[in-house]
């Protein structure tokens, strides 16, 4: 999808972002397993199919978005002509860590290229910036995002158990910078 353009979030943004529908579907979920004997844990995940789509709500209160994204060190908005299409917002942790906190697409713009565009100008701004590495955050639920962070390389790299605010796991995925 060539006619994206992603460029900085601007404050006039700000309110059509918090309007955008940020659920998603998912026929899929990554089920953790955890096994405490003495001495050690063991903590696997397995693709599981579910008997049914499942609506998957944000994790975050999407009315509340606004006062979180001005903690933000940066956010991108995806646009295809005058329409917003989506956005992402980055938290630089020191020199060593860019995590990508939300990223949104459109219903009507998924698997378009736009997850990916966002994506790459992600991993373009943390490496000018000097990180080594683009974390990623997302529910155990949310297989299109987990998709996404494994079609471009990502690696799982851990969770937390009751992350979000909906109780929900958290899954970390990870690349390396240049």
């Amino acid at each position: 999808m060539n006619d994206i353009q992603i460029r900085p979030t601007a404050p006039t943004d700000l309110s059509r972002l918090m309007g955008l529908d940020h659920s998603t579907r998912s026929e899929f979920v990554w089920q953790l397993e955890l096994r405490r004997e003495p001495g050690q844990v063991a903590a696997n995940f397995r693709e599981v199919r579910l008997p049914r789509p499942i609506p998957l709500t944000y994790p975050y209160d999407p009315y509340s978005l606004a006062d979180e994204w001005t903690r933000k060190s940066m956010m991108f908005t995806a646009f295809r002509g005058p329409d917003l299409i989506g956005y992402m917002a980055l938290v630089g942790r020191g020199a060593e860590v860019t995590w990508v906190t939300d990223l949104v697409v459109t219903a009507s713009a998924r698997r378009l290229g736009v997850g990916s565009a966002l994506l790459i100008t992600a991993q373009d701004w943390a490496s000018e910036r000097g990180a080594r590495r683009l974390m990623l955050e997302m529910q155990a639920k949310n297989l299109p995002a987990i998709r996404l962070a494994q079609k471009h390389g990502y690696e799982f790299c851990g969770y937390n158990d009751h992350y979000y605010s909906t109780q929900d796991v958290a899954l970390f995925f990870v690349r390396a910078l240049k």
